[in-house]
């Protein structure tokens, strides 16, 4: 959370956070609670006379790979607890995105910044859902100033009421995350995807959607508008990732490849973890102080509208990336003879031009395109003074209630 401080206090102990808050209620003040600090902009700024961070409650305080369970401080960085897991070939199932280039900072992020935002990414569809459902257990500091403890350290515990996935997304609203245990996953032996060029938006949407609701187990899906020089790509491009072990591997993509000859020849990329590393951090969007970057939920058949609305209103660049489950146990659901994936698709848009009139005009042509999608700015430029507010920017109530499947 972003805010308007005159001094941010960094306690190095749970002790520390639970004094601090006890002084900010004792004074009647509101505390701005950041991490590193690094999505400062994404946020409506906070007005609180005093800040709280969590940069000096750093370390990882458990970690058993037989079990692949994490306990880490915080304020610890997620290139630090990645490291950790690549020795012994385990990962993050969710796989929580850096947006440090996105939104042009030079800082990592924190555990507790990603559990506090709920990110997750590419990897979502296919391996636990989101960030929250991988928190087993969380130690935090209420607005009492009291220190509570939900959740464990062991995959089967039971706790009554999950605080965990109800402070997981919260952005430290509800309580200041002091420490996060999280349940971990095998890294995949092999990992393959199949770039598959179309003419368009549209083509793109129908031969990811039918790549998803193939059975060969897709962990990644995202539609490139510009493609990737880096990666050699041109044009509007449809990547599908494949993880398995190594023996498997092949038979898998050329089943997949051969699902997918009607909308184009697939190309097979090997290396490919630099590719979705750029996907996961939004680099195709760049990074500038003075644009707008915006997170669109649509369910996929409204993308190809929504798209041709945002390019209507101004120049921009797009990143489509599938990042919600589909139905009961992932499976895909067959309506009008296409394959639909019950669930959303994120879209961010790089405003190259930002003026208040097109981008009004911009989000309400995309919410009539998406119908029960939201829209959520993730990064204001060339915007007024910011009055107090919401912390988060709400969802349609629609949101909450999502039509039916025949609707979509």
């Amino acid at each position: 959370m972003s805010a308007a401080l005159d001094a941010t206090e960094a306690p190095a102990t749970e002790e520390g956070v639970v004094e601090s808050v006890r002084a900010a209620r004792a004074a009647g003040q509101a505390l701005a609670v950041s991490g590193l600090g690094g999505r400062a902009a994404s946020l409506r700024p906070v007005l609180a006379p005093r800040g709280l961070s969590t940069r000096a409650l750093t370390g990882i305080t458990l970690y058993r790979p037989q079990e692949m369970v994490l306990s880490a401080r915080a304020g610890t960085t997620l290139p630090e607890i990645e490291a950790a897991l690549a020795e012994h070939r385990q990962m993050i199932p969710a796989e929580p995105p850096d947006y440090a280039a996105l939104f042009g900072v030079a800082t990592p992020p924190t555990l507790g910044g990603l559990v506090a935002a709920n990110l997750s990414g590419p990897r979502r569809i296919s391996v636990g859902g989101a960030l929250r459902d991988q928190v087993l257990g969380v130690r935090a500091v209420t607005g009492h100033a009291e220190l509570i403890r939900s959740g464990g350290r062991v995959h089967k515990n039971v706790t009554g009421l999950d605080l965990c996935k109800l402070l997981a997304g919260s952005h430290g609203t509800l309580a200041v995350l002091t420490e996060i245990t999280l349940k971990l996953t095998p890294r995949p032996e092999a990992s393959l995807t199949l770039a598959l060029p179309v003419a368009d938006i549209a083509a793109g949407v129908a031969a990811l959607s039918a790549g998803l609701g193939s059975p060969y187990g897709v962990s990644g899906a995202a539609l490139l508008p510009e493609g990737d020089a880096q990666a050699g790509l041109s044009g509007p491009t449809a990547l599908l990732r494949l993880e398995d072990f190594l023996q498997f591997l092949p038979r898998r993509a050329t089943a997949l490849a051969a699902l997918l000859a009607p909308y184009g020849a697939a190309v097979r990329i090997e290396d490919d973890a630099p590719l979705w590393r750029s996907v996961r951090e939004a680099r195709a969007l760049g990074a500038a102080p003075e644009e707008a970057v915006w997170r669109l939920s649509l369910r996929p058949s409204a993308a190809p509208a929504a798209v041709a609305a945002l390019r209507a209103a101004f120049p921009a660049k797009l990143l489509l990336d599938w990042g919600r489950r589909a139905g009961l146990g992932g499976r895909p659901r067959d309506r009008g003879g296409a394959w639909r994936r019950d669930g959303g698709r994120r879209a961010l848009g790089r405003q190259l031009h930002p003026v208040p009139r097109p981008r009004f005009a911009a989000r309400h042509g995309a919410g009539a395109a998406g119908g029960t999608g939201g829209a959520g700015r993730h990064r204001r430029a060339g915007e007024g003074g910011a009055g107090p507010g919401r912390v988060v920017q709400p969802g349609p109530l629609a949101a909450l209630n999502p039509a039916p499947l025949s609707a979509r």
